[in-house]
């Protein structure tokens, strides 16, 4: 196999830090020797939830997304900005405080890479079960608002399939989800086993962190 062409960054600018991302324009080297500006959008990173109960329904909410200027329907999520924290305690947090739910099981689903074309962003999405009721915190925001509604799983995957769930991480999970559970037929091998929540996550953005220390330093 021929060696690959490393793509070495020569220079970095920082053009804006906010609380949620930070922009930066970075000179790399391509393999003709020529230079190209890549802008990279550094973020924190997320967790989500697809939380499952004995009734084979799977968690949803639904939640105002100012961007995109309407209400989504999604799997309960949050943002990773605790330095350090496992990535499944921040999505035990979530779902408390999104749902009023705990869970006794965890596993990771799926990794998600939001668009590696310009940003690190990257999800991991998690199945939870055995869920229990816990006391939900006061919710502040976008979350005042928000709606919890337990759908069967084939339900939650033909929304995904009619556009009626458009967000990315909830479609990867939920369709995910649907994978992991299909029975083996003679055309289809079993599905991989789910892996450890504290699974490797190579992935998981680091970039955002450093850059905040270093904004507010």
């Amino acid at each position: 196999m021929a060696q690959r062409h490393e793509f070495r960054t020569l220079s970095t600018r920082r053009i804006h830090t906010g609380a949620i991302v930070s922009l930066r324009v970075d000179d790399v080297e391509m393999p003709d020797g020529h230079l190209a500006e890549r802008e990279v959008v550094e973020h924190h990173g997320a967790v989500a939830v697809a939380a499952v109960d004995t009734d084979d329904r799977i968690v949803l909410i639904h939640q105002y997304r100012h961007p995109l200027g309407r209400h989504l329907w999604e799997l309960p999520a949050g943002l990773l900005d605790v330095p350090g924290e496992d990535p499944v305690d921040a999505a035990r947090r979530e779902l408390a405080e999104e749902t009023g739910l705990a869970a006794d099981t965890w596993n990771v689903l799926v990794d998600v890479a939001l668009s590696p074309g310009f940003t690190d962003e990257a999800v991991r999405v998690f199945v939870a079960r055995h869920l229990r009721e816990v006391p939900r915190p006061t919710p502040e925001h976008e979350e005042a608002d928000l709606e919890v509604r337990r759908v069967p799983v084939d339900d939650a995957v033909a929304m995904v399939l009619r556009g009626d769930i458009v967000n990315a991480t909830a479609a990867a999970g939920i369709l995910a989800l649907a994978v992991s559970r299909a029975p083996e037929t003679p055309l289809r091998a079993p599905a991989a086993p789910l892996r450890a929540a504290d699974a490797p996550w190579p992935d998981r953005p680091t970039a955002f962190t450093r850059t905040r220390a270093e904004h507010r330093a």
